[in-house]
């Protein structure tokens, strides 16, 4: 088990800490319904984690992309919100907030969802107040799986020793790229051994998983 010193955890947000991914797979599945693009949900489901500039050119096209990208963006956000009833938090996921605090770790949030979208997922995490900040995508040059948005997260937390928790192939990616380690969760449907294979650390279930194992994460906190 590789020990993880850090006195910093960045935590992405759709499908780490609030069970939103396949409300998102549908979404964008209506939205590239819509404009007639009729792409096959497993392919968006593998993108998802991605900033939406990205997924749509990734999983449609570039051609689709330069006519309609901004369109079906829009109609992504749209039947989201329509299906944003069935979203909750995953479980244990105010539980690991509350233990990284009591840790004495600096939580912050980093996430490819648009602000409207972080709003309402905040709003079913009771413990949501431990994150000491929160970066989206619309603030960065460049989304997931850039390192923008994590080198964002660790200029907003003031520290380089840190360590990202995230659900996808693209956290991992992007948290190599900006040289911290991931430990990765499964509960946003990418399996253990495409987690590991793309750098992950170590794998948990979900929130509740980490929690209950915490000890075999290899996250320490930092002193001095």
């Amino acid at each position: 088990m590789q020990t993880l010193a850090v006195d910093t955890v960045v935590l992405d947000v759709d499908g780490t800490l609030v069970d939103s991914v396949y409300a998102h797979v549908q979404a964008w599945t209506h939205a590239f319904h819509a404009i007639g693009a009729d792409v096959p949900a497993w392919r968006i489901h593998r993108a998802i984690g991605m900033g939406a500039d990205r997924l749509v050119p990734e999983v449609a096209g570039q051609r689709v992309e330069d006519a309609l990208g901004d369109e079906v963006r829009t109609l992504h956000g749209q039947y989201y919100d329509s299906l944003f009833s069935l979203v909750r938090a995953l479980p244990g996921a105010d539980d690991l907030l509350a233990l990284l605090r009591k840790s004495g770790f600096t939580v912050v949030l980093a996430t490819s969802g648009s602000p409207s979208e972080i709003d309402r997922a905040m709003e079913l995490l009771v413990a949501a107040d431990v994150a000491s900040g929160l970066v989206t995508s619309s603030e960065v040059p460049r989304s997931k799986p850039a390192a923008d948005l994590v080198e964002a997260a660790l200029e907003r937390a003031g520290s380089r020793r840190a360590v990202m928790i995230g659900d996808s192939v693209w956290d991992v990616g992007a948290s190599r790229r900006a040289q911290i380690p991931t430990i990765g969760l499964r509960c946003g449907g990418f399996g253990e051994a495409e987690l590991l294979e793309a750098g992950a650390t170590a794998v948990f279930d979900d929130p509740a998983d980490l929690v209950h194992r915490f000890d075999e994460s290899g996250i320490e906190r930092a002193v001095g």
